[in-house]
């Protein structure tokens, strides 16, 4: 599959994660990227690195073909719209990481083009992203190279498009969910004796290494929490006092709230 010449339009936290993400994979040359952003100072790493830095997004657009549009979803549509005369529906692929904006509101701005909606999260940096996709007007090699790109990042899905608010919430604000439960760990591990940096390694490898059982071996999560709880036994008497202060249930509260805020929004 040749490479191909990748605008992101939007600079910004996930823009950034992105770029790097492509360069550390090797999916991507530093000079195939731009980005773009009217403060390019924050990009100077990027720069740095060989990855064209543009302030004008009609310059990129003229000269990519993938064109990734990172921007905050309240000026998408304007952004797009003032650029629409750029884009080339033979030419081009948009992909949007926006939350919030759907296929048709792009559609809308720009019609005919191979659209691709996808949601990853900022581990997408580091090539740990899982990244859900849904698509219109794309090819099947088209789709092909996106699924390839972002299987560089991390892993993908493919999802009905009436799932993406919800995969934004359990994969994209799921990030902060899983720190957040980290970052308690770490607190309960001073608590017990721990000085912060050794708790710190050890929740946070604690919680990759669960998350490489269920991925690796197709578990469950409670064939492997079976396999912890003993009878009369510490983890039990754990988690069935984090059960009755709510745990499971605030977590799924907190997951529902999310989606109803994107939802109601």
């Amino acid at each position: 599959m040749s490479a191909k010449k990748i605008a992101i339009i939007g600079g910004g936290n996930l823009g950034s994660a992105i770029a790097q993400g492509l360069l550390k994979s090797g999916f991507s040359k530093a000079g195939d990227i731009t980005i773009t952003k009217r403060n390019t100072s924050t990009l100077a790493g990027l720069k740095e690195a060989g990855v064209r830095i543009e302030t004008d997004n009609a310059v990129a657009i003229r000269e990519s073909e993938v064109i990734v549009v990172a921007l905050k979803p309240y000026n998408v549509r304007e952004v797009l719209q003032e650029f629409k005369s750029s884009f080339d529906p033979g030419k081009h692929i948009l992909i949007s990481v926006v939350t919030g904006v759907s296929i048709d509101d792009l559609e809308h701005v720009v019609p005919g083009m191979p659209v691709v909606r996808a949601m990853p999260n900022t581990a997408i940096a580091i090539q740990e992203s899982i990244t859900c996709i849904s698509h219109k007007h794309a090819t099947e090699e088209q789709v092909r190279y996106i699924k390839t790109m972002f299987d560089q990042l991390g892993a993908t899905v493919s999802i009905d498009e009436k799932l993406m608010d919800a995969a934004t919430v359990l994969g994209a604000c799921g990030i902060a969910f899983a720190l957040r439960y980290i970052r308690a760990n770490i607190q309960g591990g001073i608590e017990i004796g721990f000085d912060v940096r050794t708790a710190s390694l050890i929740a946070a490898q604690t919680v990759k290494g669960a998350a490489e059982l269920l991925i690796r071996e197709n578990r469950h999560p409670e064939e492997e929490i079976d396999k912890v709880t003993t009878p009369k036994g510490c983890t039990i008497a754990g988690l069935n006092e984090m059960e009755h202060q709510g745990f499971s249930s605030s977590l799924i509260k907190g997951i529902t709230a999310s989606y109803d805020k994107i939802v109601k929004d």
